[in-house]
């Protein structure tokens, strides 16, 4: 009998429809951590580790679940970017008191229950032009890193430096290891695709706050990414500058 199988070989998925089956899958999946997410920062508000013995270690699994909705959120942008040219990438006008506010709601809790204070340093009637959720989930993931490494402390610092809007989250931690900070400085020194990133452990979020910061265009500047170790407490201090 012949083999049906050497002459007819199963054909191989359309990878199209592979991105299309992975997005779909990161989407579920975020939407359950988010939800999970959402019922820990409610048992968090309505507690204190004065009440409740695992108070710690639900601050814990909630800090773990934002950081997996952080992966997921940005491989889904990244996703949008890569395989979907389309994707609308919308720059409008802001207000960075409207930038704060949306960035502080979505740290409160998280904050509250590690015990570190949040700083601010902002204009809050100064008005740049960005992708608003995009510059948002770089946000949200430097301050979700920097809760992790700070002894107390993290500071949100916003400015306009010689044309550019400098966005700074600072804490007073060890600051970032030596191999992260020659993967950003390389990053940044060529302008390139930012996967010197992807070695570290820290890979995914940088790369996509690398990204979103080469996205950011005028008047044929990009906007940038930068590790530097420092700022007002001595720690690390992530660095985004849009034109």
């Amino acid at each position: 009998m012949d083999d049906l199988t050497a002459d007819h070989p199963t054909p191989a998925p359309d990878s199209h429809d592979l991105f299309l089956f992975l997005a779909s899958t990161a989407h579920d999946m975020k939407n359950s951590i988010s939800v999970l997410s959402g019922t820990l920062e409610r048992l968090l508000v309505d507690a204190s580790p004065k009440t409740e013995s695992a108070y710690p270690q639900m601050a814990h699994m909630l800090y773990q679940t934002k950081r997996l909705n952080d992966n997921l959120m940005q491989l889904l942008a990244l996703y949008k970017q890569v395989g979907k040219p389309e994707y609308p990438f919308d720059v409008q006008p802001l207000a960075l008191g409207q930038l704060v506010e949306q960035v502080v709601a979505i740290e409160r809790v998280l904050l509250k229950s590690r015990g570190i204070r949040l700083e601010l340093d902002y204009d809050p009637a100064l008005i740049w032009h960005f992708d608003e959720d995009l510059v948002v989930g770089v946000l949200s993931h430097a301050i979700n890193n920097a809760i992790h490494y700070t002894c107390d402390t993290v500071r949100l610092a916003i400015r306009e430096l010689d044309g550019w809007l400098e966005l700074r989250v600072e804490d007073n931690g060890p600051g970032y290891p030596p191999a992260l900070l020659k993967a950003g400085a390389i990053a940044t020194r060529e302008q390139g695709s930012g996967v010197n990133f992807l070695t570290n452990s820290a890979g995914l979020g940088l790369y996509f706050s690398s990204e979103v910061a080469k996205m950011h265009r005028h008047r044929g500047r990009s906007g940038s990414l930068r590790l530097e170790n420092g700022g007002a407490y001595g720690g690390g201090c992530f660095i985004l500058r849009l034109p």
